[in-house]
């Protein structure tokens, strides 16, 4: 078989790139080739709807229409709205959408850090609150514009999870970039081991959690970053302030799915220290890690 499609250990591999990350499917070999075609195309049907990057994307036409006329959204894209106001609600205004045009300021690549002259614009164009959205139709205020990008990978995950789910799959992992939707435990009954990546070695795992089924995602300070004077300056942005988050190195949770595990490590690592006991309150299992590497685990409940 091809890299893109092969057999391990009892399980099929189906590799493939989508949302600029690696992605793969961990299916019994029983699993028919039509079923994960059609995964991989609900991931792929995702990608082209709701990414900022594509000209032709329900969110680029959005954005395209902020400061005019409102813009008709069909039950999906009303659903991931009202699934964002919750989570900007639940956080304070910590989880916003419309935080992306922190992007015009801060460049990571040049690793500039941008002036409070820079950031203050830029931040007055920031608030889900000040969006406007009824009778399946939303408008954003002049310079406005939403990102889906902090829940585009991991809903995907679980719409690919469903797919299986459906078709009777009861045991596997969705990988998109990291973001995971466990079906169900291995065939055996066993949990799977699923490492949790050092944020100062991500090729390496700084620990490994059990997991039978639901989702696990990470947010952490090693995707995108620069390092200036000896501090680290990573690409989860507060909102609020301008400013990236810096008391976490890495924050994993395990949640009924993947949308929600990504969205509460999102969460977490924004509130800063503030983030252990939030977490604590939402009755999920975590793995915080901070900047020294050590690990401060949270268990469901």
């Amino acid at each position: 078989m091809s890299d893109r499609h092969r057999s391990v250990s009892g399980l099929q591999q189906h590799s493939f790139t989508a949302m600029a990350s690696p992605c793969c499917f961990h299916l019994p070999e029983e699993t028919p080739v039509e079923l994960i075609t059609a995964m991989e195309s609900e991931v792929w049907r995702i990608e082209q709807k709701y990414s900022r990057y594509r000209d032709a994307s329900v969110l680029s036409q959005i954005n395209a229409s902020a400061g005019g006329h409102p813009v008709e959204i069909d039950n999906e894209t009303q659903w991931l709205l009202d699934y964002a106001r919750v989570g900007f609600e639940q956080s304070d205004g910590l989880f916003d959408i419309t935080s992306g045009v922190l992007r015009r300021v801060w460049d990571f690549k040049a690793g500039l850090l941008p002036t409070a002259a820079q950031l203050e614009p830029v931040r007055r164009k920031i608030g889900f609150d000040r969006i406007t959205v009824s009778n399946h139709c939303i408008a954003l205020p002049e310079g406005m514009e939403i990102d889906f990008g902090g829940i585009g990978k991991e809903y995907a995950a679980d719409a690919a999870a469903e797919i299986a789910r459906k078709a009777g799959i009861v045991s596997g992992i969705i990988d998109l970039g990291g973001d995971l939707h466990v079906l169900g435990p291995k065939v055996d009954g066993a949990p799977w081991t699923l490492g949790v990546r050092n944020p100062r070695c991500p090729q390496q795992a700084s620990a490994s959690l059990p997991v039978y089924q639901g989702g696990m995602a990470s947010s952490g300070d090693y995707e995108r970053y620069f390092e200036r004077d000896g501090k680290r300056y990573c690409h989860i942005l507060n909102p609020v302030t301008g400013h990236p988050a810096s008391h976490w190195a890495s924050v994993t949770v395990i949640a009924p799915n993947c949308l929600l595990a990504g969205t509460l490590s999102t969460i977490a690592m924004l509130k800063e220290e503030a983030g252990e006991e939030w977490l604590r309150a939402q009755q999920v299992s975590a793995l915080l890690i901070r900047p020294d590497l050590s690990l401060l685990s949270l268990t469901d409940g």
